[in-house]
């Protein structure tokens, strides 16, 4: 069992319920990345989710984008993930996963990528647009390397696309919500409980839910039915109108929706 989904099974023992929280790397600065997801993590967060900028985001809503750029106008570099992944390991033990698009992957390297990933100290990744039935290289080094690999399954997924990530996955399944892109939205959608309960149905493999939490009775709401809530939307948009103090808010107000 890894360490996410210790994570997980523990907190979901104690009826706490899980919050992953969403950040991306290298923004506004590097440091002030490290310095974000750490704050996260001592405030509520119990899975760290990094977020890889990348120039064509297609899962991210406009806030994600917005921050995503900014990073890379900044002098964001995919190698200076694996120092901010060292930074925030340095502070805290927190399972970290990283999401990525598979193209900066390819870019650098399945192996070689996967070799950092784990030296760093990171937990693994998750890869929005990637199916397992692409996923030959990184599941063969996911194994190598002993690195959680989430696929996702949205709400238009087969049953066959939804039983083969969901056994595909290690650590947890991600659960999109919606049809659409990242963002807040003020009712979540119906179909996040059919999802959930169609992933619990066709695997084992814990799946937590994610676009569109903001508030923390959607979090509570969530962690009711799926093993944990995964907020970024609320978290990136939160510190660009407050900085790293609004940021802590933040969090432990969506952390109260825990239980």
């Amino acid at each position: 069992m890894s360490i996410t989904n210790e994570v997980l099974e523990r907190n979901r023992e104690s009826g706490r319920g899980t919050l992953v929280g969403y950040f991306p790397a290298g923004y506004p600065s590097k440091q002030d990345s490290i310095d974000s997801l750490v704050a996260m993590a001592e405030n509520g967060c119990d899975i760290l989710e990094i977020g890889v900028p990348y120039s064509d985001p297609v899962m991210d809503g406009l806030v994600i984008q917005h921050a995503t750029e900014d990073a890379i106008a900044n002098g964001f570099r995919l190698r200076d993930l694996f120092d901010i992944i060292k930074g925030v390991r340095e502070k805290v033990d927190t399972p970290l996963l990283v999401m990525s698009y598979w193209n900066p992957v390819l870019s650098y390297g399945v192996e070689r990528f996967s070799e950092d990933l784990a030296a760093a100290g990171a937990q693994g990744m998750i890869t929005p647009d990637l199916i397992p039935d692409e996923a030959k290289d990184w599941i063969a080094q996911s194994d190598k390397h002993g690195l959680d690999r989430v696929f996702l399954v949205a709400p238009s997924s087969s049953d066959a696309r939804v039983e083969n990530n969901s056994q595909s996955s290690k650590g947890f399944v991600y659960s999109v919500s919606t049809m659409g892109i990242t963002g807040e939205r003020t009712e979540l959608d119906r179909l996040a409980r059919s999802v959930v309960s169609r992933v619990k149905s066709l695997g084992t493999t814990p799946t937590c839910v994610g676009v569109g939490i903001s508030t923390a009775d959607q979090v509570r709401e969530v962690n009711s039915y799926a093993d944990g809530a995964i907020v970024g939307t609320a978290f990136v948009k939160a510190y660009q109108q407050g900085g790293l103090e609004a940021l802590v808010a933040k969090t432990k107000e969506l952390a109260g929706g825990l239980g």
